[in-house]
């Protein structure tokens, strides 16, 4: 366990974002942390727990304790005919636990290639990308609660997965820190193809596997999303709103040209991106924040940006959204203030 005090945040956010933490302390053991929790060093004051910062916005700087698990490690749980289940801990990069499960021919969440972020946060977060969510393959989730440093486990039918979102966004804010996720596979892979483009891509690399697969998303990605390590971004800023049928219908009779695609119980997901070039934002710079020339969903710090500026453009384009198409965006991206009180935000993005 290594703690320090007054310390830089702006390496542990992809919008590279200048904060800074009164305590932050990062942990490379369960144990330590069991250890740091049960002294109750954190009182009453914020605590805030990070992952890779791939989908955070600081407003300012954090004015209480940032907890960084860098938990490693992957291993096989147990085997069947049809299944694998693996244990990754928390801090492990997301992406290298994809590669890791192509590698050894285990399907489920090869679609979820190339997203930014940690293990922990994939669950956080429930990631999806190209018709595919990380809830499908979550077999257990290993946390350790904050106020006391008790550990215990929630099964996947206990996370209250939702659309980019679960318990421990919602409910369960701030009240546990997950150490490690434990993922079940199959042996035999079953290819989901049905999301635009991917099969034209996939074709053009050789015959369907695991392994054209990741490469055609990790192609598609490259190409549509720009790097964090050259410009600064979260991926997608905003969800893609679901309504009914009835307010679908009311909206392409006024933009006979909105995507949509069907879900569940009769509600459609709306392409925000679509709607957000709609309203003339798509490549649009504004001091030292734009909207990314090839995604509109995507906003970048073009060197130097506040976190307020990179909010400020956010809350632009939800007004114009609002105004001409009456829906109201949703932020994916965990906004921090200044002292808001105990936070949970170790959430990566993802671009369905």
């Amino acid at each position: 366990m290594q703690t320090y005090s007054n310390f830089s945040l702006q390496s542990l956010n992809t919008f590279h974002i200048k904060a800074r933490a009164v305590h932050y302390i990062r942990f490379t053991r369960e144990k330590e942390i069991i250890e740091f929790l049960q002294k109750d060093l954190i009182g009453q004051r914020p605590s805030l727990v990070i992952g890779r910062g791939s989908n955070l916005l600081f407003v300012g700087d954090f004015d209480g304790f940032v907890l960084h698990p860098m938990l490693s490690g992957i291993h096989v749980v147990k085997k069947d005919r049809h299944t694998v289940q693996i244990r990754a801990m928390a801090g492990e990069n997301w992406d290298d636990v994809v590669a890791f499960t192509v590698a050894n021919g285990w399907g489920g969440i090869e679609n979820l290639s190339l997203i930014p972020g940690s293990v922990g946060a994939s669950v956080v977060q429930n990631i999806g990308a190209y018709g595919v969510e990380v809830k499908n393959v979550v077999h257990s989730v290993e946390v350790i609660a904050v106020k006391d440093g008790e550990p215990t486990v929630f099964f996947s039918d206990e996370c209250g997965f939702g659309y980019r979102t679960s318990n421990f966004k919602r409910a369960l804010t701030g009240q546990f820190l997950i150490t490690a996720v434990t993922f079940t596979l199959r042996r035999r892979p079953q290819f989901v193809l049905d999301y635009s483009g991917i099969k034209s891509v996939v074709a053009a690399m050789g015959d369907v596997s695991l392994e054209t697969i990741r490469n055609a998303i990790i192609h598609i990605r490259k190409n549509k999303l720009p790097d964090p390590n050259q410009i600064g971004n979260a991926g997608s800023f905003f969800k893609n709103p679901i309504v009914d049928s009835t307010t679908l219908q009311g909206l392409l009779r006024l933009f006979p040209g909105l995507p949509h695609y069907s879900q569940k119980n009769r509600r459609y997901k709306l392409a925000a991106g679509w709607m957000i070039e709609y309203c003339g934002f798509k490549g649009k710079r504004i001091g030292r924040v734009a909207v990314h020339e090839h995604q509109a969903l995507v906003l970048v710090n073009l060197g130097s940006a506040t976190g307020l500026e990179i909010l400020e453009l956010s809350e632009q384009i939800e007004k114009a959204v609002n105004d001409t198409f009456g829906i109201k965006l949703e932020r994916e991206v965990q906004v921090v203030q200044e002292s808001n009180g105990n936070l949970y935000t170790e959430i990566c993005s993802s671009n369905a």
